[in-house]
């Protein structure tokens, strides 16, 4: 029954992105900003659904920039899972927009790709960031630059922190999980870390049916005084605690 609910899935999900890609590339460019956050966000709750990912959102939920949101990285679904809470320009590894279907329509959502090896490319990223910042823009990084297994928060890059430094815009730190509705244990199917293929861990996913994706928002705050590097570590620290904080919390 697993593999069958699978396969199932995967026609759909399959069918899904297709019908994102349409919409973007024939409707994208006449919807007004508003609109087409709307449009990502319940394609990207469909998916969900589709998948049988039961979304769960506690916090504020941010409605305008200028914003930087700095979220931990367990996997491929963290960028589908906020979307669906919350829209955001996404600034992501360069290697995404190479995923088959989902690279495109990644990149289609207006995704911002870093060589992260390059001191160059990272600089540049800074800049752009803080020019859409300052455009009012909601800006969505994964500091840690990797994904991890859920178990402790790797450290956090402090690069994109300059760019809300020069912007003079808040951070805005969101913890995300991936637990069993059942059990409220971590769920370890959507994990992407180690050996495993994305392929590997959208099969996993697709054969479960009790995973329940959790997002809480914290609170927007400035640097104060900060610098890129003190400020991150104390968004490390935040990611942490609401990252523990009890689901039934609100």
């Amino acid at each position: 029954m697993k593999t069958l609910r699978a396969v199932w899935r995967a026609l759909r999900a399959i069918a899904h992105v297709l019908r994102g890609l349409w919409v973007i590339r024939t409707e994208f460019g006449r919807l007004t900003p508003a609109q087409t956050q709307l449009v990502v966000r319940e394609w990207s709750r469909g998916m969900l659904r589709i998948m049988g990912v039961e979304l769960v959102v506690r916090g504020e939920v941010p409605t305008h920039g200028p914003l930087l949101v700095v979220a931990n990285h367990l996997s491929w679904l963290d960028i589908l899972v906020m979307n669906a809470a919350r829209p955001s320009r996404f600034v992501s590894k360069a290697d995404v927009q190479r995923w088959p279907l989902l690279g495109s329509l990644i990149t289609g959502a207006g995704t911002l790709y870093i060589e992260r090896e390059s001191r160059r490319d990272a600089m540049r990223v800074v800049h752009h960031v803080a020019e859409r910042l300052q455009q009012r823009d909601v800006i969505a990084v994964f500091p840690e630059g990797t994904t991890g297994d859920g178990s402790a928060l790797l450290p956090f890059h402090a690069n994109l922190f300059q760019a809300a430094i020069a912007a003079r815009a808040p951070v805005l730190p969101v913890a995300l999980r991936f637990d069993d509705r059942l059990s409220g244990l971590p769920h370890p199917a959507p994990v992407f870390v180690g050996d495993m293929t994305l392929v590997q861990s959208i099969w996993s996913t697709l054969q479960s049916s009790t995973v329940q994706a959790v997002v809480r928002f914290g609170e927007p705050t400035h640097a104060d005084g900060r610098d890129r590097r003190a400020w991150a570590q104390a968004m490390r620290d935040e990611v942490q605690r609401l990252r523990e904080a009890p689901l039934d919390q609100a």
